[in-house]
């Protein structure tokens, strides 16, 4: 009898407007609970960094990350779409992007001075910190605690497999509070352009955290001068402002190079 009552108001409870999962829900939610045992798997202090940002579930449900740069009259406006890695950047006149095979850039004027292949996704590998460090190819292993004005913060090293990346010999080095999980530093090395690793490590105050749909992410960072292995005073910092995360991508048309635009590098599909 008991059966009979339950299975009754099972069927009222959904005809009331509880719908039942799609199979596309299902197989969604089953990949990031697979996501998240992997990164439990592969660094257990990493995973509680990344629940204590939110989560790497609720992060892998996100589509699209935005946020501006201030710099002059006009930001910076960096659209990324969270699962292909296609990027675009717009500032002013000049725009740049990544459209999942090439690296692009209009810029009738010629007037930007930087190297597009390496800018278009450098600020959001530092202002998605930490999720980005739970992508794949990422190997961890440990790393010597880093102390800062008396206080101790844990670490965890993060290098790329071979072939990962335009710069896979780069190195990470995470430090999180203790205390709370949340992410406190990060070390770096670049080996753009070089095929040596650097020894060169530069260091980077995370402090200063927005929650966007649930998850926390860096509103401002600030590097720090570094000399005889031991992090000095602040030397810059750069600020993030109107970021936002939704759910939804953008129209694969978004990131296609423009008219007026020419291909400059040609890269794996992501």
């Amino acid at each position: 009898m008991k059966k009979v009552i339950f299975s009754t108001v099972f069927v009222f409870l959904v005809s009331c407007g509880e719908h039942p999962k799609t199979q596309a829900s299902e197989e969604q939610e089953v990949e990031q609970k697979e996501e998240s045992v992997k990164v439990f798997s592969r660094n257990m202090e990493l995973a509680k960094v990344l629940e204590a940002h939110g989560g790497i579930e609720h992060w892998k449900r996100m589509g699209t990350l935005v946020f501006e740069i201030p710099k002059g009259e006009e930001p910076e406006k960096h659209t990324i779409d969270l699962h292909s890695r296609k990027d675009k950047i717009e500032m002013g006149q000049v725009a740049l992007g990544f459209d999942g095979k090439d690296v692009w850039i209009k810029d009738k004027e010629e007037i930007y001075q930087g190297d597009p292949a390496f800018y278009h996704n450098l600020m959001f590998y530092f202002q998605a910190m930490p999720f980005v460090l739970a992508d794949p190819g990422i190997r961890y292993g440990k790393t010597s605690d880093l102390v800062f004005e008396g206080k101790t913060y844990p670490g965890i090293s993060v290098r790329y497999d071979e072939g990962v990346g335009t710069s896979y010999k780069d190195e990470y080095f995470l430090h999180y509070d203790p205390n709370t999980y949340r992410m406190a530093w990060l070390g770096y090395t670049v080996t753009y352009g070089s095929n040596k690793k650097s020894d060169d490590v530069r260091w980077i105050r995370y402090t200063d955290w927005v929650n966007e749909q649930g998850l926390l992410l860096p509103k401002s960072l600030t590097w720090h001068a570094y000399a005889n292995s031991e992090i000095g005073p602040p030397k810059n910092t750069l600020l993030f402002e109107g970021i936002s995360l939704g759910e939804a991508p953008r129209p694969a048309s978004f990131y296609q190079i423009p008219d007026g635009g020419k291909t400059l590098v040609t890269m794996e599909e992501n």
